[in-house]
């Protein structure tokens, strides 16, 4: 049985050479040249290149929605982007935000940080920080920040129930958050709960839509709402470079739908 160490030395090491692949090789058109079994989860991600912000350089297609659309970011406000990896989400908050407002990028990926603070770099902007940390153990203060985004990364978290409990304390009064997350419908058979390539892939760690929205509740949210859902198709051709027939046949008995959700709530 895996602990919760185990699971994050798995994330971490993978979305590290995701991070350093990404800055040995970048193809014509801005998107990383990801070998085979490290883009494989790149069907859950959206188009970013119609936002305001958008980096190329940022984008690693390893989100599954586009929780900065719905999450009511305004001028001046302070950001916290939970999972920043190579910065994406954060240069689109900081278009809304502007000159005046401040947003944090938290990851606890070392190279994932290095590669944001590189294109942060590039582009010169001095109200953006990247930061290492755990988002169990977020290394901000109490009441310090007016919205919470993350994309696709609070599905590795194995204890959730804590992350938005820490969510929770750094928001302000009446602050909120917006994540775009991966859940399920069914139940995770407990083999594949222990498959790293699904743990890496964002698929293990998700949880039952209710389940997910109760563990926000229980943090103490309240206006919890879902303004977009999308299934998500996870094709047998895929998942036969990581898992056997007897696994697949499993997942699909159990699992009716993988969703991803874009989640609001607000601290009550």
């Amino acid at each position: 049985m895996k602990t919760k160490k185990d699971i994050k030395d798995i994330v971490r090491e993978k979305y590290g050479k995701i991070a350093d692949n990404s800055m040995k090789n970048k193809s014509c058109c801005g998107c990383s040249s990801l070998p085979e079994d490290e883009s494989t989860y790149t069907v859950f991600s959206d188009e970013y290149h119609d936002l305001e912000g958008y980096n190329p350089d940022a984008d690693l297609s390893l989100g599954c929605g586009l929780p900065t659309e719905y999450a009511g970011i305004k001028e001046g406000d302070t950001v916290l982007d939970l999972g920043s990896g190579a910065g994406n989400d954060c240069f689109v908050a900081r278009a809304l935000v502007g000159e005046q407002g401040k947003v944090i990028g938290l990851d606890f990926t070392p190279s994932m940080v290095s590669k944001a603070k590189m294109n942060n770099y590039k582009l010169g902007f001095q109200n953006i920080e990247f930061i290492t940390g755990d988002i169990e153990h977020i290394p901000l203060p109490d009441h310090s920040v007016d919205v919470v985004i993350s994309n696709c990364v609070l599905n590795l978290v194995p204890d959730k129930a804590k992350a938005f409990s820490e969510i929770y304390r750094v928001l302000k009064q009446g602050a909120h958050f917006c994540v775009s997350d991966i859940v399920l419908n069914g139940v995770m058979p407990d083999a594949l709960k222990e498959d790293a390539i699904l743990w890496a892939g964002c698929v293990s760690g998700a949880v039952q839509k209710d389940e997910y929205l109760r563990i926000v509740s229980d943090a103490g949210f309240r206006d919890i709402d879902i303004p977009k859902e999308k299934k998500i198709d996870l094709p047998d051709e895929m998942l036969k470079k990581y898992l056997s027939a007897e696994k697949i046949s499993e997942l699909r008995q159990k699992v009716s739908g993988i969703y991803s959700i874009t989640v609001r709530a607000h601290k009550s």
